[in-house]
């Protein structure tokens, strides 16, 4: 696999029935950590459904090294818990990036991942064309927890003047 200069945007969508760690509720936030790389959401206060919409940036050196997601449950006065945690192999991505292709009518599906043991996947996650772009909607499920899911969109950020992927 060539090595495709550039980012990784990663938009956190939202969390799913996510473990409870403060009496009735939770204070989540996600980390996500590549390599030595750490980028963070914001806290979403009592909510264990929590809505980020947030883009978190990471820029891909080593194309092999994997994802690391982690919720935590922030506290106030002490050590935040950890809520789970998963990974994402980003290679399938990337290997869609570097296929030479063009045009494609939005809403193209490039290739289909299916859910394994290994993969974190809750359902079938798809590559697509879309507006102009690469894009990869999943839902993972939190491992070292009770429950929990996060909903997350990977696409591709080219260095400037380099040609749109």
């Amino acid at each position: 696999m060539d090595k495709v200069p550039g980012a990784l945007r990663i938009k956190i969508k939202k969390g799913v029935r996510l473990a409870v760690r403060d009496c009735k509720t939770s204070d989540p936030y996600v980390v996500i950590k590549m390599g030595n790389q750490k980028v963070k959401t914001r806290i979403v206060e009592r909510n264990v459904n929590p809505e980020w919409n947030e883009d978190l940036i990471l820029s891909v050196h080593e194309p092999d090294l994997p994802i690391k997601l982690t919720v935590y449950d922030h506290d106030r006065f002490s050590k935040d818990d950890k809520m789970g945690d998963a990974e994402v192999d980003i290679k399938p991505f990337l290997e869609v990036l570097n296929m030479k292709r063009k045009n494609f009518p939005s809403g193209t599906i490039l290739k289909k991942i299916q859910p394994t043991r290994s993969n974190f996947l809750v359902e079938q996650s798809q590559i697509i064309w879309k507006h102009d772009k690469i894009v990869q909607d999943m839902c993972l499920r939190l491992q070292h927890v009770e429950c929990g899911e996060v909903d997350l969109e990977l696409s591709w950020i080219n260095p400037p003047g380099a040609s749109s992927t």
